[in-house]
């Protein structure tokens, strides 16, 4: 199976990520990252990348919600896991999935999902907030702690 990885920032892929990366090698499980495609690719390639996976792993954070391509990726797995045709599984870093899945001004997660809103059409931010408090519902992994790279 492929397992493709939705996250947002440097500092996850430069340790939580790289951590959980590595382990999927070493068990032979393929996995793809954004950075696997050159940078300011069309989202569309992604969605074809999310569409070849089994899996996706949607690794919250408090800067994923700044980022319109994160909240994209996620509308597209939530629509496949709909279908069925994806299980995806979320990862809670650093925030709670009530934040996650009510993004108010008085949370990070929030404040960076508003300030993005101000931006964007009514009916991508109507998407984005059905796939967060979708994903916010669903099963998953809740991790406060970081890992140095070295471990």
């Amino acid at each position: 199976p492929q397992v493709f990885f939705n996250f947002r920032g440097d500092q996850l892929r430069k340790n939580f990520v790289s951590h959980l990366r590595d382990a999927f090698q070493r068990s032979k499980i393929k996995s793809f990252i954004d950075e696997d495609e050159k940078r300011g690719e069309d989202v569309n390639k992604l969605f074809v990348r999310i569409e070849e996976s089994s899996i996706a792993l949607a690794i919250l954070s408090t800067r994923y919600s700044e980022s319109a391509w994160c909240l994209d990726e996620l509308v597209k797995m939530m629509e496949l896991k709909g279908k069925n045709k994806l299980i995806v599984i979320p990862i809670f870093y650093k925030v709670e999935p009530e934040d996650v899945g009510n993004p108010t001004h008085g949370t990070e997660f929030g404040k960076n999902f508003w300030t993005l809103a101000e931006t964007s059409s009514g009916k991508q931010i109507k998407e984005w907030k059905e796939a967060l408090k979708s994903i916010s519902t669903k099963a998953g992994v809740c991790s406060s702690q970081e890992r140095p790279k070295s471990i």
